[in-house]
């Protein structure tokens, strides 16, 4: 089951969700707004190679936009630092975003019960398009877990995405044994 609004404002009550910054006119029906942060990054490489650790490049979003261009892959970042520790958050994209042929992530979209981070974002786009800092970008969808949790995100020893940063992170695939 999905969250509803008053069941968002109760774990939140509860500190069972955490949004910072928190704006009640961000809450819709059954979800959270979230917004672009100011930082974006593109990888070094066009090549990118799964077994090594590409690295990226952060730059900040000027205040009169920047614009996006098809084949790039842009790693942005979530204005909101969040908190889960009884549900699972989904993130998806906004209607009036899609309408703009934007895709904020290309796979991940559902965060792990005591994910405790701003959202990375994989940004890839149908045409060019200006994007904004705080520019409404996604939102964020609760769902109850069934069953006992053995081991939160964040108190995973293994966790590749437990730092707390508000800068876009790369893919960390490198740390896995395959």
């Amino acid at each position: 089951m999905i969250l509803s609004d008053k069941r968002i404002l109760e774990e939140i009550e509860k500190g069972t969700i955490i949004i910072e910054p928190f704006q009640r006119d961000c809450l819709g029906t059954n979800s959270y707004d979230v917004h672009l942060g100011k930082y974006l990054a593109t990888y070094k490489s066009r090549v990118l190679d799964a077994k090594a650790h590409n690295e990226i490049e952060h730059f900040e979003i000027p205040k009169d936009g920047f614009i996006l261009h098809p084949g790039t892959l842009y790693l942005g970042v979530t204005l909101e630092y969040t908190e889960t520790h009884a549900h699972v958050p989904f993130l998806e994209g906004k209607s009036s975003t899609g309408r703009l042929g934007i895709d904020i992530h290309a796979t991940a979209g559902k965060g792990d019960v005591g994910f405790c981070n701003t959202w990375t974002l994989e940004i890839s786009v149908a045409q060019p398009v200006k994007i904004y800092a705080g520019m409404p970008i996604g939102q964020l969808i609760y769902f109850v877990v069934e069953g006992n949790i053995e081991t939160l995100y964040n108190s995973k020893g293994n966790a590749k995405y437990n730092n707390k940063t508000t800068r876009p992170v790369e893919s960390m695939m490198w740390k896995n044994k395959f």
